[in-house]
């Protein structure tokens, strides 16, 4: 029996692009995880915008009711908006407004050569970023990096601030007890090292894996060796600001983390007389990432206090 050639492409077609999606997955494989935690949250209404902070084209994530209490989450240091990606729900489905934007030099957003990445300027566009969408009083909340910026403009614009959230966070006068280096991993056994820090009990990724992971590493370095050269003159510290907080604070902790280990949740939670500590069991540093089915009823619990 003869089949046609048309037939044929309708058969082949299918094949080659199976094909090319293992190639592409063999090739790029972060790309790929990435398009589907994109899918995911188109799938959930979570939709992507831009808006222009400072001459800086910024990318946030937007989601929930227009009328409702507005929240905006920023991220930590060689993180990105989608980081939030597992929390966010929690926020929109309480009836929640839902801002998630990419810090400059992270995600999508743009990469300034002549920018500092120091975290007080990055606290600037962050409230360039709420003027832009008239975003007058929220809740805000910050991971790591983001938790230093997010105290820093509670401090300097309390009025602004409704609610502060912190998790697992740095800022106060202490230099970390790991390698930084590690940060802006070269090989597998720095990225395995820096895994470890990150969580516990990390898988061990695939070499080709490992190998995307490390390529974009070296790609987005300078922008982090940057902000870290920043963070640890000790210029920003908030140990002098954090007692002078007069808006509710919730601070979340990993009990595992080993980037800012607990003893700097329960100091800040010393220094802020009216805030609440609550410590993740067997979390590490990626709290709102890893541990969210836990963090997230913690959240709305604070949030909704009366």
């Amino acid at each position: 029996m003869k089949i046609s050639r048309r037939l044929l492409w309708v058969l082949a077609v299918p094949v080659l692009l199976i094909a090319a999606l293992g190639v592409w997955f063999y090739l790029r494989p972060v790309s790929f995880f990435n398009a589907q935690i994109d899918f995911q949250l188109e799938a959930n209404g979570v939709h992507s915008r831009w808006v222009t902070v400072s001459g800086y084209k910024v990318h946030y994530f937007v989601t929930g009711p227009k009328n409702g209490p507005i929240a905006v989450l920023i991220h930590g240091l060689g993180g990105r908006a989608e980081d939030w990606r597992n929390l966010i729900p929690y926020l929109a489905y309480n009836g929640y407004r839902v801002y998630a934007p990419d810090l400059p030099g992270y995600g999508r957003s743009e990469q300034p050569a002549n920018f500092s990445y120091s975290v007080s300027d990055e606290a600037n566009v962050v409230l360039g970023f709420m003027d832009a969408l008239d975003l007058h009083q929220v809740d805000l909340a910050g991971h790591s990096m983001g938790g230093w910026i997010v105290q820093l403009i509670a401090y300097h614009h309390p009025d602004r601030i409704r609610r502060l959230m912190i998790f697992d966070s740095v800022g106060l006068d202490v230099l970390p007890g790991w390698d930084t280096r590690l940060f802006t991993p070269t090989n597998v056994e720095q990225l395995d090292e820096l895994e470890a820090l990150l969580m516990p009990n990390p898988p061990t990724p695939p070499a080709f894996i490992a190998r995307d992971i490390l390529r974009l590493s070296g790609k987005n370095a300078w922008v982090i060796q940057r902000a870290m050269d920043q963070m640890w003159t000790g210029r920003d510290v908030t140990d002098a600001m954090l007692p002078q907080l007069k808006m509710p604070v919730l601070l979340v902790w990993g009990d595992k983390d080993r980037i800012t280990p607990l003893p700097l949740g329960e100091k800040m939670h010393q220094l802020i007389p009216q805030s609440q500590l609550d410590v993740v069991q067997g979390c590490g540093h990626l709290a709102p990432v890893q541990c969210a089915d836990r963090v997230g009823p913690v959240v709305k619990q604070f949030l909704f206090a009366k």
